[in-house]
């Protein structure tokens, strides 16, 4: 396996745990771990560097609305977030709050985020980011878990910070407004006893005061960032100075084996959430690099126009963004004519032929990147050169297709809150990697563990089981729940919970989840996500949601289709009726079963693998009826509870 090097060997099964195949570490750590860089010891240090370094760089950007309109971006320079996080510093330190104290930060991505953070960082206290997109009932379960004293929001999370109250102020005592704070919002929020500011007046509070800053250890936390999960309350895992500092001299050595350094040159434009570590630890890795960040307005609708305008270097995506990009662009060139539509099928064939032969992205054509993909590379900007996807598996061929006509690297990567974001990363200019998370990051060590009742094993000739990861880049436990830590890191070893499968060159596959698996009736096992991933294929699918259970024989469906598509067999089968009610039409829902039984032979399934009925659902499964988590994860437990009433009538009709 030439991108990973062995460091321990695999053993067999013994004292009632499973066998556990090898132990790799990336090829790129092969003589030990990249080290921090020296005085570097907190997240504060990597900004207090930064802006030694680079105290005139752009740092933080953001559009100006004028008469309603946004306009070009305007930064503040490394300096001058500096001077404003030493007096948010000062003021949250003049509410009483010291070393060790709990931050609330609730809000969409913006330069206040940042520099709250920063304030936060530079204190040794706790930033406690609550999810922008959770209802009330989990804002309300972290304040009280975390114990927090002090929330910074935007304008408009004020009000559902109210809702959390009375309950919530028994430690809550400050709110602070990203901008500015109503009369009304004011007099709410006093009734509680509590303190109210807005952004401005919370700036001079401290006046004149200084406070020194404490001493911080690696070892130190400086997050506790909070996971949804798919069943009960958010978990609080808890990241320490260490994780993150470890992570960013890990990133670094790979992307400059790769001759991919990021450089002060570089833009990158922050919209996926600040409250998940994949996006936070990225920014941290720009800010070490004294590179700009350009923020979003909030508005999806609207990112494509700011992608425009800020001309990012980077970007960060999950793949439901990257799907809709695939289809918008498939939708462009099927509208687009005969000759248009024929030109670049043409040009992707031969350039993708190109890549699969081993030329790297910008040397497989470039007639066809100036000709017809130069186009496709504009409407992001014009000056991306990496595009980087987690949080969940991308399909396969959106991933190829990708890499072939955004005149970028598309990297797909895998990592948990609990390994501090990126363990695992394709390479660039690698096609066989398609498909795969890439190999390790050099900063852990990998190993597979059996899982005998799902017949996964770990030293098989081809290696699958459950992924374990060990290294500095790990969670510091879940606060406030041994009991859970005690379940997941045994013996140094972070079990994931995820099915992987090594490849022969030492990149990681994901196949499976290990808790979701289910009996039939007839007492086979159903591995779910592995099926989910084969049906996910059908390129008339957005999403799919199997279920079963062991008082059933076989499996039932729930899928968005996808609109373009149905629409369009619709067309070609003399259908009319708009989305909603080709969804109810019987002849759809066989034209869907139909594609779903050929991915089903075409991938030899077993019998009872296939599905047998399926309800067409036109709205994709969302989290405003919370059948997803923020990153996109099928909450299973809520869905069957949504769904239940069309679950029972399958079973009934197709007995």
């Amino acid at each position: 396996m030439q991108n990973v090097v062995e460091v321990e060997a695999g053993r067999p099964a013994a004292d009632g745990r499973p066998a556990v195949g090898p132990t790799y570490r990336s090829a790129f750590a092969r003589d030990g771990f990249p080290p921090p860089v020296p005085g570097m010891d907190s997240c504060y240090d990597i900004f207090r560097m930064a802006v030694e370094k680079y105290p005139n760089n752009r740092m933080l950007g953001h559009r100006e609305i004028v008469d309603g309109k946004a306009g070009a971006y305007v930064w503040k320079t490394y300096k001058e977030v500096f001077d404003i996080a030493n007096k948010i510093g000062n003021s949250i330190r003049s509410c009483g709050l010291a070393k060790g104290s709990r931050c609330g930060i609730y809000g969409a991505n913006c330069p206040e985020w940042i520099i709250t953070m920063e304030a936060c960082n530079a204190h040794g206290i706790y930033c406690v980011p609550l999810y922008d997109t959770l209802g009330a009932g989990a804002v309300e379960f972290i304040l009280c878990h975390a114990e927090v004293e002090i929330v910074f929001a935007e304008e408009k999370k004020i009000e559902l910070l109210v809702k959390t109250l009375p309950k919530s102020n028994e430690f809550l005592k400050t709110i602070v407004s990203f901008s500015k704070v109503t009369q009304e919002q004011k007099e709410e929020v006093r009734k509680y006893g509590l303190s109210v500011y807005s952004w401005d007046e919370f700036l001079s509070l401290a006046a004149d005061q200084e406070f020194d800053l404490p001493v911080k250890e690696k070892s130190d936390i400086c997050t506790i960032m909070y996971t949804s999960g798919t069943t009960g309350d958010p978990k609080g895992v808890l990241i320490s100075n260490a994780s993150i500092i470890c992570l960013i001299a890990g990133v670094d050595r790979l992307l400059s084996s790769q001759n991919e350094e990021l450089a002060e040159s570089d833009v990158y434009m922050s919209y996926l959430p600040l409250a998940h570590i994949f996006d936070r630890v990225v920014e941290e890795l720009f800010i070490f690099h004294g590179a700009s960040i350009g923020f979003w307005r909030g508005d999806v609708k609207l990112l494509v126009e700011d992608i425009g305008v800020l001309k990012p270097t980077i970007m960060c995506a999950v793949p439901r963004v990257l799907d809709r990009i695939f289809s918008g662009l498939q939708a462009k060139i099927s509208s687009g004519g005969f000759l248009k539509s024929t030109l670049f099928n043409v040009a992707y064939k031969f350039k993708h032929f190109r890549m699969m032969r081993g030329a790297k992205h910008n040397e497989a054509s470039s007639i066809c990147d100036k000709v017809v993909f130069s186009k496709v590379k504009e409407g992001l900007g014009g000056n991306v050169r990496v595009i980087l996807s987690g949080a969940a598996p991308l399909a396969t061929h959106v991933e190829e297709y990708l890499r072939v006509v955004t005149c970028a690297h598309v990297l797909q990567g895998y990592g948990l809150t609990e390994t501090c974001a990126g363990s695992f990363v394709s390479l660039p200019n690698q096609m066989s990697m398609i498909g795969t998370v890439g190999p390790p990051v050099p900063n852990i060590d990998v190993r597979l563990e059996s899982v005998p009742e799902m017949d996964y094993d770990a030293l098989a000739s081809t290696p699958r089981g459950e992924i374990c990861i060990r290294g500095e880049t790990l969670f510091s436990g879940y606060y406030k729940r041994e009991d859970l830590t005690k379940e997941v890191l045994i013996d140094g070893w972070f079990h994931t919970g995820d099915i992987g499968e090594w490849q022969p060159d030492g990149c990681m596959k994901i196949i499976d989840r290990k808790k979701n698996i289910f009996k039939l009736s007839q007492g086979e096992y159903v591995a779910v996500e592995n099926l989910e991933n084969v049906y996910g294929l059908v390129s008339a699918l957005d999403s799919i949601w199997v279920y079963g259970n062991s008082f059933e024989s076989f499996l039932v469906a729930v899928v968005n289709p996808n609109k373009e598509a149905l629409e369009s067999w619709a067309a070609a089968n003399g259908i009319s009726g708009d989305f909603e009610s080709l969804c109810k039409n019987p002849k759809a829902k066989e034209y869907i079963l139909g594609e779903l039984s050929r991915i089903g032979k075409e991938k030899k399934l077993k019998g009872f693998e296939f599905i047998k009925d399926v309800h067409l659902e036109p709205v994709p499964f969302d989290m405003d009826r919370d059948l997803i988590t923020p990153t996109y994860k099928k909450k299973r437990p809520q869905l069957l509870k949504y769904y239940q009433g069309v679950i029972d009538n399958m079973y009934k009709s197709a007995k």
